[in-house]
């Protein structure tokens, strides 16, 4: 199998960065687009005008209706059309981030994406998630090359709320031990190969400086400060996780992620807060050493990631619903088969439960 490694073209991050951000879209088009939500564009859209202003740029701009669907990515497909869109912009959420994606896909050209939060590791990867315009998940969209370029404006994203930030450490807590399990297996990665050194070392990496930074950049988000901390773990739940998810693979802990969604009274948790549980739960599922078990435990504990079902909204353990969720992350074609040994739902009920119990 050959070894491939895959990431966006220029990954630039920086205090006021969407002050200039017309500087580094410039030499990737003349007609740029820019889409954000209502919210976004009361946010940052005058910064971004300025800065287009001062480069002498024409800006175009488009409201995000809230969904990534085939309408809206149709809608803003239309806007490319008659207006000579050259280059897309989408400022925002990973919706917003998803719809600019498919939109640059479709019309080929280049894809500009800046996240106003770090709440997970999707702004660097090749795909969209692609909803119905009622909100249900509908397909995921598979783009042969990342984003041209991923801008991480630090001073917007310290801004955002604490828990966001947090929840994408949760996310981003998977990455090594996920990339671990991969490359014991032997499994294709979602680059479409083996992991690279390289991959590896940046899930690594990532690890490292979760442990180090997590409790300073919560710290110092907390008030309303952008630190070192901070930049560190901004680019540690974005580009180092979104590296190492994607080129060295996902296993156990996002599959029981979405074994969890089987729960309703975990549907108000963020996607970050369920896999740092996930994590916990893959832990267990390999036999880890509890020095390892631990020092997750106690980097949850510290930045205030979930740690058991409890904490998750599950007042009393259904042990019928949590047969439903091992089932779930078990289905075909679930990434805990990347695990490097065979795994049933009993095998994966066995770990929630122990997981719970050691969490609490």
């Amino acid at each position: 199998m050959d070894k491939i490694i895959i990431s966006p073209s220029k990954y630039v991050q920086g205090e006021d960065l969407l002050s200039n951000i017309a500087h580094y879209v410039k030499p990737m088009g003349g007609q740029p687009l820019v889409i954000a939500d209502d919210f976004v564009t009361r946010l940052v859209g005058d910064t971004v005008k300025q800065s287009f202003k001062q480069q002498d740029l024409p800006l175009a701009m488009t409201t995000f209706h809230g969904e990534c669907s085939r309408p809206e990515i149709e809608r803003i497909i239309e806007l490319c059309i008659e207006q000579h869109i050259d280059v897309i912009i989408g400022i925002g959420g990973g919706k917003t981030m998803d719809t600019a994606k498919a939109v640059g896909f479709y019309r080929q050209i280049p894809v500009v994406v800046a996240p106003t939060i770090a709440s997970t590791d999707a702004p660097t990867s090749a795909l969209s998630v692609i909803y119905t315009p009622e909100g249900e998940f509908s397909e995921y969209l598979m783009f042969p090359k990342n984003p041209d370029m991923v801008m991480m404006d630090t001073k917007v994203i310290a801004g955002a709320p604490v828990r966001l930030l947090v929840s994408g450490m949760g996310d981003a807590l998977s990455t090594y031990f996920e990339a671990r399990a991969n490359m014991t297996s032997g499994k294709k990665t979602m680059a479409g190969g083996a992991p690279t050194r390289a991959a590896q070392a940046l899930a690594k990496l990532c690890f490292e400086t979760l442990l180090e930074d997590g409790l300073k950049a919560k710290v110092a988000a907390e008030n309303g400060c952008c630190s070192k901390a901070v930049e560190n773990i901004i680019e540690a739940n974005t580009y180092l996780s979104g590296i190492g998810f994607e080129s060295s693979g996902l296993a156990g802990a996002h599959a029981i992620h979405n074994g969890l969604t089987k729960l309703e009274e975990c549907h108000h948790l963020y996607h970050g807060e369920k896999v740092a549980f996930g994590t916990l739960v893959q832990l267990v599922l390999e036999n880890a050493a509890m020095s390892e078990i631990n020092t997750v435990l106690d980097f949850c504990r510290s930045v205030g990631l979930p740690t058991n079902l409890h904490m998750m909204g599950v007042k009393e353990l259904n042990m019928a619903k949590l047969q439903e969720v091992a089932e779930a992350a078990c289905a075909e074609g679930e990434t805990i088969h990347n695990m490097p040994f065979p795994v049933q739902a009993k095998d994966v009920l066995a770990a929630i439960v122990t997981a719970h119990h050691l969490g609490s």
